[in-house]
């Protein structure tokens, strides 16, 4: 199922499941009113997809550790990372790069949204605490990144988390493949960094997870953006996410 968050002029933003061509409008966000409808249907014609979710509390990000130069071959645990709710914009909003930043990626990304307060979650209840999942981008000033020695300042800028277009309530966790697309041309295609179920558990394991926060899982390798350049990012499952890069 999938379930889009949307406005329509003059109104504030509604939350729909998506039928075809059409959206069948629900009572509040499901998230806290459940999947209780209206007798209503708007055509998606007439609606603008929004960032399906505004995290009320944190976004958190894993990417992979770098292993041990004496035991290469020993587990690393991922990094992890946190990121503010003001990063996050909806489909077909713009990034908006300040100057001065050097380089900027795009790392596409599976967002899974949480549905349950959650703390301490085994992987094998992982699946358990997960309202859905949605596509994301999660822009990276990277040189920022290696001066700081840590993402949180490189990930944060306003409008460097563009999340959406719906949130999809099922997912086959052994076959999410991301795509990043610049100006229509691929240029990424993998699979998750970090495995759904580990980043849960190590992210509850550090904070109490919240309904409607997010946790981030980008491909590897990112993709230098220039100013001007329209990012899709398709988790095909899902859908296309697509945001343009402007000078802020």
């Amino acid at each position: 199922m999938k379930v889009a968050r949307f406005v329509q002029e003059g109104q504030p933003p509604r939350y729909g499941i998506i039928d075809g061509d059409e959206l069948v409008v629900l009572k509040g966000d499901p998230l806290f009113a459940g999947f209780d409808t209206l007798d209503e249907r708007v055509p998606l014609a007439d609606a603008s997809l929004v960032a399906p979710v505004i995290p009320r509390s944190k976004l958190i990000g894993f990417v992979p550790g770098v292993p041990d130069e004496d035991d290469p071959d020993a587990a690393v645990d991922p990094v992890m990372y946190l990121e503010p709710n003001t990063a996050v914009v909806g489909p077909g909003d713009s990034v908006r790069v300040p100057d001065g930043i050097g380089t900027v990626e795009a790392f596409g990304a599976l967002a899974i949204v949480i549905g349950s307060l959650a703390r301490d979650v085994r992987p094998g209840d992982a699946a358990q605490v997960v309202f859905g999942y949605t596509v994301a981008n999660d822009v990276t000033a990277t040189d920022l990144a290696r001066a700081d020695g840590q993402w949180a300042r490189a990930k944060s800028y306003d409008s460097f988390t563009p999340l959406g277009p719906v949130i999809e309530t099922e997912l086959d966790s052994e076959t999410v493949e991301v795509i990043v697309d610049i100006d229509g041309d691929e240029k990424r295609r993998g699979t998750l960094s970090t495995d759904i179920a580990t980043a849960i558990e190590q992210a509850s394991a550090v904070a109490t997870l919240l309904p409607g926060d997010v946790i981030l899982i980008p491909l590897l390798d990112g993709v230098e953006l220039d100013e001007g350049v329209t990012v899709e990012v398709t988790i095909p499952t899902i859908g296309t996410l697509r945001s343009d890069i402007r000078a802020r």
